[in-house]
């Protein structure tokens, strides 16, 4: 009886089986990427104007080597506690009678004549020191960036019956003009003006 032979299997050579592998491993593998802080920087401009800014319009909060924050100078307090702080600064409105500002009629703050005239006047200075931990950095941010939402999620709800972060999260599927209109009405009520100063040695 003749003896069967096994088919043989082509496998190609090793660096073609060498070449699939790779090309396995770099399509099924996934990457982590580095996050970072979403942040729009200043244009460059050739304009150079001396702008007054009065004090009461400027919340300086100031961090550490040591992540201690102060705000003003003088008033030390915690990360959780900037939220608030930052709210009842930029929706103070406290600029009544001042003809170079304009009423508020939408802040809903104290109307505090020593603190911010209008949300458009109220600048947040962050300084830093450049022993600052990156956590306490990110944390103040996200305090103030989280202020800005809330009044804007606010006047949004008043003004068109949705949130400030449903219009942006609609805005990805529609791009018409009045959608743009009306983010745009909302961040020109409500500006996110933060100043940050170059971090110190100390």
């Amino acid at each position: 009886m003749a003896r069967r032979t096994a088919p043989e299997i082509n496998a190609g050579s090793m660096a073609d089986i060498a070449f699939l592998l790779l090309i396995f491993f770099l399509v099924a593998t996934t990457m982590e990427v580095d996050g970072g802080i979403a942040r729009k920087l200043p244009q460059k401009t050739d304009v150079k104007t001396d702008i007054k800014l009065k004090e009461k319009n400027v919340l300086q909060i100031a961090i550490n080597r040591n992540d201690d924050i102060l705000v003003e100078g003088n008033q030390r307090v915690k990360i959780k506690d900037i939220k608030q702080i930052a709210l009842d600064f930029i929706d103070n409105g406290g600029g009544i009678g001042n003809k170079d500002v304009g009423k508020c009629d939408y802040c809903k703050g104290k109307k505090d004549p020593k603190s911010s005239d209008h949300p458009n006047k109220a600048i947040i200075s962050l300084k830093s020191d450049r022993g600052t931990s990156y956590g306490a950095f990110v944390g103040i941010h996200d305090a103030v960036g989280a202020a800005y939402t809330e009044l804007r999620n606010r006047v949004s709800m008043e003004k068109y019956g949705k949130s400030f972060q449903a219009l942006e999260k609609q805005q990805k599927s529609d791009k018409s003009q009045k959608l743009k209109d009306k983010i745009k009405a909302i961040k020109d009520l409500y500006p996110e003006i933060i100043s940050e100063v170059e971090p110190t040695e100390n």
